[in-house]
């Protein structure tokens, strides 16, 4: 059995009913929402509609939307920031990082000069993008690090207006 992180009320179907200045884009089965943590400028993350926790709970119609809506957020990145890569995850369960209980699909634009790995700090301990491959990843600056991946309100709302008006026709 997986086990899930808990959140009641969940944060995501709170901030897509109270906060809809954080919402990029629309879709049928899900909303593309910018992410309040910024590990990189322009990170953002597609949920579903429907609250379901991990992959294993979406239909088939909303796993096709999660994709497309991904495809287009990047596309939009990629326009917006021209970063060096996108990187995309999703975590099910906590042991996998999962820490909210709702599908989210996280669209990550990668620059050069990052220093959280290949992803959050949950994933900074793997080898690979960001660090010299086999250096271990050294945890005494995440505390400065996250403070500075907390943007206000006014840069986050900058954020979601660059990409959305770099979204694909």
């Amino acid at each position: 059995m997986i086990e899930l992180p808990i959140r009641d009320p969940c944060d995501l179907c709170v901030a897509a009913c109270e906060e809809p200045w954080k919402i990029i884009e629309e879709g049928e089965h899900t909303l593309t929402v910018i992410n309040p943590w910024q590990f990189e400028v322009g990170q953002c993350c597609v949920i579903t509609r429907r609250h379901v926790a991990t992959i294993l709970e979406l239909s088939q119609e909303e796993c096709a939307q999660v994709l497309r809506s991904a495809k287009r957020a990047a596309e939009a990145l990629v326009k917006a920031y021209q970063p060096l890569g996108i990187l995309t995850f999703q975590n099910n369960g906590v042991y996998s990082g999962q820490e909210t209980p709702h599908f989210h699909f996280h669209v990550v634009p990668r620059q050069q000069g990052s220093d959280w790995g290949i992803g959050p700090p949950q994933l900074a301990t793997f080898d690979g993008a960001g660090r010299e491959c086999g250096t271990p990843h050294d945890a005494s600056g995440d505390a400065q690090r996250r403070q500075r991946v907390r943007p206000s309100a006014r840069q986050l709302a900058e954020t979601v207006n660059r990409i959305r008006s770099n979204l694909p026709e």
